[in-house]
């Protein structure tokens, strides 16, 4: 038995102009939607997670508490238990499934809390990393419907340098002869552990290894810990799910639609919610320098950076107790005002 509840879509006309059809939406709701409605949150999925890693971000006497906040943990399109490539029909399993972008995602998301949950205003949406991309998509694409944001580690439009270091991971996957276009007819394991190993050269910082932080991760050596990564790609992950998820990250841009014709600052600009922007200075692909030139467009956001060795995971569950500590606080005040 799924530990998730299933809102059928049905066929969803996507920005691309193409139709995502019979789409599925997973997701889990803790706590209570309140009389006034007025304690909705909204954690959407990052890159390599589902609705279980989100309950790392909240839990009794936490700033998210289901004793006081209906927290609804959404999955992402492409993350293998929403629709993703891997659990669609033909004709658009594996390779042939269609881009689905950001916006896509929270239109869904949208649906899911107006037509399924009753949900007519949001008190925050937060998130990590992807997570976090779809957060700014929201304040930007519903404006007036969300009450306060707190991306952590994430941009509002992937940066050309994001974009190149995606490059990197999927060309080391698609290198894999048994990939066959997407066409495999066994998982490419060469390739989905050479993404991993990639993938983890970027997650953490260089004062993460050049201190021997891994370590504390209980592995001896660096090469412990890709190997680690390599066995977790190769046995957690469809190669089609991951590229279809990295396409999506790849065209994160929340002014890249109708509403805002690709004017970043007109969307920026657009965004009512209370915001705390809080990237990791040592963040390799989401460096807080993005998120400074954001505040500036964003009326009343605080740009509130975090210096962790652990880089991008920082913010990942568990890792940071420091980090934690910061989020939750910030958390508070955006809760409290």
């Amino acid at each position: 038995m799924s530990d998730y509840d299933v809102f059928e879509l049905g066929d969803v006309a996507l920005l691309s102009g193409q139709s995502l059809r019979s789409a599925r939406l997973a997701y889990k709701t803790h706590g209570t939607l309140n009389s006034a409605g007025d304690n909705v949150v909204i954690l959407p999925t990052f890159y390599t997670g589902t609705h279980t890693r989100n309950e790392g971000y909240f839990g009794p006497e936490r700033a998210l508490d289901p004793e006081r906040h209906f927290i609804v943990s959404i999955n992402m399109l492409g993350n293998g238990i929403s629709s993703s490539p891997s659990n669609t029909p033909t004709p658009q399993d594996g390779p042939r499934f269609p881009l689905v972008t950001l916006w896509d995602n929270v239109f869904c998301q949208h649906r899911l809390l107006t037509e399924r949950l009753g949900v007519s205003r949001v008190r925050l949406v937060a998130g990590w990393s992807m997570a976090g991309c779809q957060a700014y998509q929201w304040a930007a694409q519903y404006p007036s419907m969300v009450d306060a944001m707190l991306p952590f580690c994430a941009s509002a439009k992937t940066s050309p340098h994001n974009f190149v270091f995606l490059e990197g991971v999927k060309a080391a996957l698609c290198a894999d002869g048994a990939w066959n276009g997407g066409n495999y007819e066994s998982p490419p394991e060469a390739g989905l552990k050479a993404f991993g190993r990639v993938y983890a050269g970027w997650a953490f910082s260089q004062t993460f290894y050049r201190e021997g932080l891994y370590r504390k991760m209980g592995f001896e050596t660096f090469e412990d810990l890709l190997v680690d990564w390599e066995n977790d790609h190769a046995e957690n992950w469809d190669a089609n799910d991951l590229l279809a998820k990295l396409a999506t990250w790849q065209a994160g841009d929340i002014s890249a639609n109708p509403l805002y014709e690709g004017d970043i600052e007109r969307a920026l600009g657009s965004i009512r919610a209370r915001t705390i922007l809080m990237p990791c200075a040592q963040d390799l692909y989401f460096p807080p320098e993005d998120n400074a030139i954001e505040a500036r467009h964003i009326p009343g956001a605080q740009f509130r950076p975090y210096d962790s060795p652990w880089g991008h995971c920082a913010a990942s569950p568990g890792k940071d107790p420091g980090f934690e500590t910061a989020l939750d606080a910030n958390i508070r005040e955006l809760l409290d005002a």
